[in-house]
């Protein structure tokens, strides 16, 4: 079921009335049986593959709770916790491994051997991904963690825990919530707020606006662009690739704030997956600030266990490059991805490399970085990096993308962008108006956001008749230039596929 869908308008409103009329102690029962509905929605079996997980983390958490509680030694027992630790790691990642990389392994397997010369008669193996598994699975897995490093108590209400790992509005693209976070919120559910309810409303018209308005709109021009790449090449690629960037961050920004709105009408706090990443100043501000959820999990989960920054400048700088490299291979089983993983790793290592003789060119060029011409120029610079990265996740292929670089570079046409042919390209001249407006809407909202503005606070604090005029007017703005495709058809997440 996805959001933008006339399903979700109708279960959410249903999900919520009978929420608030429950007895607040078994609220959570009601919300475990609508996430598990939502998720079967798309394919009943794949609840399965969720509860499985829930069910393996679970036992986990209370085995290490029967640990910690026998007279042992300490050693024995971090032994024995890191035993189950091992066990749910293995089961979780091995059910990941075949639905989301067995093709991948098999293929790269068939290309290593036949590299060789070395005949071998290699399947071809066609396994459909569950929606969300990276997803649900992550979270899992960071409540084992956390129990196991006590920095979480282990949930003895199984369907408490099982609601913790399916809770829908963030099952199957995030945030990556922690326990320490929303399992105590599912313990003890806050009681109905007005406040809390209208902002997170307000909340998910933002959402909204930002996937059917915008996202869906750029996907147009940019999936007919590179759908043909060979015929579009040079600055219709270099244009595609610019939106590309917003079209990814308004889709996936757009289902984060969808779900944390619908949470917050529930009386639940998801935490923030994204803050202005666009006008970061550096490659690592930008991943400090964009899919918040995943960076933390693997800096608190990957990167510190590997060593961090503890054991030299060299160790550091590798434990970076495979944190980004499983990144990269988190988001698909395609070399591309880990293409575009590694292009984000060297750039945070060269960028701590160069900083001292950057630091000296700046203080020998006199130049001040508090101005705002130095700081745009950082923006702008730390953006096209990004945006040079996003090649690769956006094409089909490492093969794609290199054939798409090629199009960029060997292709002159700079004329296009004065002579109309952009609006050729599936997006009329008013469309492509539109879109610029939104964007300009979207910069403007990101600069409050950068600079500590809470727009939802303001619209709250004006008076009913503006704050009903305004809502009106989203709510139209939305209904009437949102794209909804032929029918009505909602338009996917692209995150859904992760």
């Amino acid at each position: 079921m996805l959001f933008n869908s006339m399903g979700f308008l109708l279960f959410f409103p249903v999900v919520t009335l009978i929420y608030l009329i429950l007895p607040r102690k078994v609220r959570y029962l009601w919300l475990l049986a609508a996430s598990y509905y939502f998720y079967m929605c798309w394919k009943a079996k794949g609840a399965l593959l969720i509860f499985f997980s829930t069910a393996v983390t679970y036992a986990g958490g209370l085995l290490m709770g029967y640990v910690d509680g026998r007279d042992w030694t300490a050693d024995r027992r971090q032994k024995r916790k890191k035993q189950v630790v091992a066990g749910c790691f293995i089961l979780n990642l091995g059910v990941l491994f075949y639905f989301k990389y067995t093709g991948f392994f098999l293929d790269s397997l068939r290309t290593l051997l036949g590299a060789f010369h070395i005949p071998a008669e290699i399947p071809v193996v066609q396994v459909v991904l569950p929606v969300g598994i990276s997803f649900y699975t992550f979270q899992a897995l960071s409540y084992t963690m956390d129990v196991y490093r006590g920095e979480i108590y282990a949930e003895k209400n199984f369907f408490r825990y099982a609601l913790f790992v399916s809770f829908f509005p963030q099952l199957v693209a995030g945030p990556i919530e922690r326990s320490k976070n929303l399992l105590k919120q599912l313990a003890h559910p806050a009681p109905f707020a007005f406040g809390q309810a209208r902002d997170g409303f307000l909340l998910m018209l933002w959402g909204f606006f930002l996937k059917v308005v915008l996202a869906d709109r750029i996907a147009l021009f940019v999936d007919y662009v590179y759908g043909d790449y060979m015929g579009h090449g040079g600055w219709y690629l270099i244009v595609a690739t610019v939106l590309f960037a917003f079209q990814i961050y308004c889709d996936f920004y757009g289902y984060s704030v969808i779900a944390m709105g619908a949470a917050k009408i529930l009386g639940i706090r998801l935490m923030e997956n994204f803050s202005a990443p666009y006008l970061a100043r550096s490659v690592g501000e930008f991943w400090r600030r964009w899919h918040i959820s995943l960076t933390s999990w693997f800096k608190d989960y990957l990167y510190i266990p590997l060593g961090g920054s503890r054991k030299g400048t060299a160790r550091k700088y590798g434990n970076k490059l495979i944190v980004f490299l499983v990144s990269g291979l988190w988001h698909g089983a395609e070399a591309s991805f880990v293409v575009w993983g590694g292009i984000n790793g060297l750039y945070q290592i060269i960028g701590e490399a160069v900083k001292p003789f950057r630091d000296k060119a700046v203080a020998l060029l006199g130049l001040r970085r508090d101005t705002l011409g130095h700081k745009l120029a950082q923006a702008i610079g730390t953006f096209l990096l990004v945006d040079f990265s996003w090649i690769f996740f956006r094409a089909g292929s490492l093969k794609e993308g290199l054939a798409i670089l090629r199009q960029m570079v060997t292709v002159k046409n700079p004329w296009i962008l004065f002579d109309g042919s952009l609006y050729t390209c599936r997006l009329d001249e008013r469309n492509f108006r539109l879109m610029l407006l939104c964007l300009g809407v979207l910069l403007f909202a990101d600069i409050c956001k950068y600079k500590g503005i809470q727009i939802r606070q303001v619209i709250a604090a004006q008076d009913l008749w503006a704050r009903c005029l305004f809502i009106v007017f989203a709510v139209c703005f939305i209904l009437t230039t949102g794209i909804w495709g032929p029918g009505y058809d909602a338009a996917n997440f692209i995150y859904f596929q992760f």
